[in-house]
Formats: C-alpha cells, structure tokens, sequence
C-alpha cells in the first residue's frame, strides 16, 4: 500500500483530523504551509534556533500583548501550530518528508505501520507559554495581584506669612483612579473567554503532572482586558485640589493627603499624596526652629532715655519696653510670639528682637550745637577698657 493511502479518519464526515482539515474520504488535505517560512528558520534549522524564533514571534503576536488584533490572533495560531510540529522530531520527520504533518501519518517512514490515534499532547508548547507570558499584567496575564497605589510627592512654594499663617492651597495634580468602565477590576464587563494557558481545562501540565492553572485558578476562563484601561485597572487623570497648608510649615515640610495618590491596582487601597514645602525668604524675619528673629533701629535718646517703641511680629504689631541706657545691639524676648509649632500641638515660639542704634543726622548749626553740649556734659571714654584712656 502507497504511503498516501493512510488509515481513514474516524470521522465520517468533512471535519478535522488531529486539527487538520480532512476530505470527506478522510484524507488529511495538504495546505502547503512552509512552517520554516512560518518561523523564519532554514529547514536545517537547530531544534533551540526554533524554539529561538518561536520566542521571539510569540512575544510579538500573541493576544495579550495584542487583545484586539484579530490577524496577530491568527499569526500566532500559526506559528504555535509550526512550533507544535518542527519541535517534535518525530513530528518533524513526518512533515519534512510529506510537506505536511497528520498524525495517521505512520512516523519512521514505514508504509502500514501501526500508529495511535490519541489526542495531541502540548505539555513542552504550555511549558514555553507559561515561561513567555508570565510577566504579562492583562486579562489573559497570572492571577491579578491585589497592589496599593503608589505615593505620589509634589512640591508647593508659599510665602513666609503663609507659611506662618496657614493657608488654603489649590494643586493640579496628575495621577490615577480606577477605571470607570470596568469598575478598577480590569476586566470586560462581556462574557469570560477560555484560558490560553490551559486551553480552558483549568489544569496546567508538565513532566506527567497536572497541576491547578496559575492563569484562571483553574476556572478554565478568564474575563477579557477592558478596551478602557487595556487591563490595567486604572486610568490616569487631571484633578484640582484645595489643600490646607498648617500654620508653622517650614521648607521641607510634608502635608500628607491620605488617599490622593495613585489608585490602587485591581481594587487595591489609593496611595498618598505628600506636599513638600518651600517656604519664601521675609524682608526682615528669620526663622530658627519656632522662634522668629529681626533687628530693630533705636535712636540715642530712646536708647539713652528708654522708651515704648512698637515693633513688627508675625501676628502684626506689639509694643516694647526700652529700658533707659538700652546699648546697641542688646536683645529683648516677646515671649509666645513665634512660630505655631507643628511638633508641639501648636504651642508657640518666641521672637528675639535686637535693637541697633542709628545715628542722627546732623542738618543744621543748631544740632551741632546740641551735640556738643551733651559731649562737655558727658565727657565718657567708651574705650577706656581697652587701655586706651
């Protein structure tokens, strides 16, 4: 008997033999596929250069990566269909010699020898699918892994007084929230589709063992990506927030906005939002820790002959006692007149004022005269200390 005229299929009617096309006599047609064209291989090709180039198309055409692509679908049936023939050798041996591969082709060339009808086996193609696309996060990725949103760190400029004041801030912040359509589950609200991964059994082989479907939990089906979000569960937006900055921050304070960060995915908790100050420069304030320090002009007189003087503080103005014979660069102490602490439940520093005398300005004979008298009246020697006398 020819070596063409295999054994019938059992079907008795026009169908598919092992996954090929049959005639209605049971012949197993011959598409002419070039499966090494197919892969992009020479037909010489090593067995690890197939598995190579089977890598490399898969990661390109397959579902996941393209879940609405109808002609990547069909791309990587075919090449799955190559790569199921050309790395069985005795597969291969069929088809190099044939141009095409039917399992009621006999393997070992013998014409009438015995063979076996059983089903196809794909443990070595499921094993290479599971390596390739384990890492992929869509709906026909592993098991979606329940993550809080990341924190999200936005700088603000504000100025001294609102700094010292409080104020309410508006931020436009870029960040993520779960996708509407689908609910931030990531997933299609149509019908479930069969797993890729086990070809819908739930069971996952390899070595003779069977194991439970890492990719459906072993369902057999997995929900198809949400076109909105491609799976992803979020989408990304543009939102205004009205912010309130406490009394007392400083540069590199950070105001937690609980969350306000990124969405979390597939159900997860919302990170948060930090806003890190940086607080301006003041015209004659400094700041060091909760207490505030300036400098205050006096005039001899009021040095000389004390006085109530009224001074700047960060609460407006107040009033301050100059004691008689107050000297250049003495400091006096408002007491809670400082910065609201932020660590101390809003307990209050105290503001440090110098005084710095100025000298008048001589405009005319008359001051001069002045002058001069209050020095015969006063004959002091401020350096006489320094042995200068």
């Amino acid at each position: 008997m020819s070596i063409l005229s295999v054994a019938r299929c059992p079907s008795s009617v026009v169908g598919l033999c092992n996954g090929r096309r049959t005639t209605d006599n049971g012949q197993p047609n011959m598409p002419g596929t070039d499966y090494y064209k197919v892969l992009g291989v020479a037909r010489g090709a090593k067995s690890e250069d197939i598995k190579k180039a089977y890598r490399r198309l898969a990661r390109k055409y397959h579902p996941d990566v393209n879940p609405t692509d109808r002609e990547a679908e069909e791309k990587f049936k075919q090449i799955s269909e190559a790569f199921d023939v050309l790395s069985d050798p005795k597969k291969r041996e069929v088809y190099d010699r044939y141009g095409y591969y039917s399992d009621q082709i006999p393997t070992g060339g013998t014409a009438g020898a015995s063979f076996d009808f059983g089903s196809f086996s794909a443990s070595s193609f499921r094993d290479i699918f599971t390596d390739l696309f384990s890492n992929i996060r869509t709906a026909q990725a592993q098991p979606r892994k329940v993550t809080r949103g990341e924190d999200i760190e936005t700088p603000l400029a504000i100025s001294f007084d609102d700094a010292m004041r409080g104020v309410t801030a508006k931020l436009d912040v870029e960040r993520s929230e779960p996708c509407q359509p689908c609910k931030g589950t990531g997933e299609s609200t149509g019908s479930k589709i069969a797993c890729q991964m086990c070809q819908g059994t739930g069971q996952r082989r390899g070595l003779g063992a069977a194991s439970r479907c890492p990719q459906c939990a072993g369902t057999g089906k997995v929900g198809q990506a949400c076109e909105a979000c491609r799976g992803k569960s979020v989408a990304s937006k543009r939102e205004t927030l009205s912010v309130r900055i406490p009394a007392g921050v400083e540069t590199g304070s950070r105001i937690r906005i609980a969350g306000k960060g990124q969405a979390g995915v597939y159900g997860g908790p919302s990170g948060d939002l930090y806003i890190i100050t940086n607080v301006g420069s003041h015209a004659y304030f400094k700041r060091q820790g909760d207490n505030i320090y300036c400098t205050i002009p006096i005039t001899i007189p009021e040095a000389a002959l004390g006085a109530r003087i009224e001074v700047p503080t960060i609460d407006g103005k107040a009033m301050l006692r100059i004691p008689p014979g107050t000297q250049s660069g003495q400091k006096f102490r408002l007491r809670e007149r400082g910065v609201p602490s932020l660590r101390a439940g809003g307990a209050r520093g105290d503001q440090f004022v110098e005084v710095k005398l100025t000298l008048p300005k001589v405009i005319s004979e008359e001051t001069k005269d002045l002058l001069q008298s209050f020095a015969r009246h006063n004959p002091e020697n401020p350096r006489k200390d320094m042995g200068l006398e």
